[in-house]
């Protein structure tokens, strides 16, 4: 599932623009501009390396990811041997810090699964879930210059005995001071209809301003159109 979208070096691994930009768009449904392979400042996905954690050290009962730096196309990421805390780095510069508890599995299928049911998640909270959320306190991101910057995420699950989880929305949370504020997402996972977990993924947000119906309008446009325009076709 991952292959197309990093290489595998001798010591260390690197995504190329146009690996991150197929993941966030084909996989992830994200079209940040961040992500654009011809972005001027570009940024691998944070779900991509999410995803790679996954994928190399499997699923534990209890996962915590902080993102510490932003990831490019010159990025040599050095993942160590798994433990209980670790940090996936570019040198000495910590990018990615992994804290993990409980039991854990490496079974394929379900750590596909639940790859696949996150990132979408993930990928689908911008406009959507963001905006109006934000609109219930009368501001909004400046769409100029929308800096929505990827904390944090972390997992809990009850116990391992699943097989197919899927990732419904639970209630947001969305508190600011002057420009600067905090969005936290929440979601429960599901396994044949039962509750077996939950999660959150915590986002920063910079340059609010105040709620203008219009503008919120015309962005929301502008990201369909860019949405459309940029989908891959496969």
């Amino acid at each position: 599932m991952l292959s197309p979208y990093y290489q595998q070096h001798a010591d260390y691994i690197s995504i190329s623009r146009e690996q991150g930009c197929r993941f966030a768009k084909c996989v992830a449904d994200d079209y940040n501009p961040l992500h654009d392979k011809d972005a001027k400042k570009f940024c691998v996905p944070g779900d991509l390396l999410f995803s790679l954690v996954l994928s190399r050290y499997g699923i534990s009962e209890k996962m915590e990811f902080t993102f510490a730096g932003m990831v490019d196309e010159n990025s040599q990421l050095h993942f160590p041997e798994g433990e209980n805390e670790f940090a996936i780095t570019d040198g000495e510069k910590v990018m990615l810090k992994v804290k993990r508890e409980g039991a854990s599995s490496q079974c394929p299928a379900l750590t596909e699964n639940l790859i696949k049911n996150y990132v979408e998640f993930s990928g689908t909270t911008f406009p959507h879930v963001i905006i109006p959320l934000m609109g219930k306190q009368d501001v909004m991101i400046n769409p100029a210059r929308p800096m929505v910057i990827y904390e944090s995420m972390l997992i809990n699950l009850d116990n391992l005995d699943i097989e197919a989880p899927t990732l419904e929305f639970a209630e947001p949370d969305f508190e600011y001071t002057g420009k600067r504020g905090k969005i936290t997402l929440r979601f429960n996972l599901l396994d044949n209809g039962k509750k077996v977990g939950s999660g959150e993924k915590h986002m920063l947000v910079s340059g609010i301003r105040e709620y203008c119906q219009d503008t919120v309008d015309d962005l929301i446009a502008f990201y369909n159109e860019r949405k459309e325009k940029l989908k891959p076709s496969a």
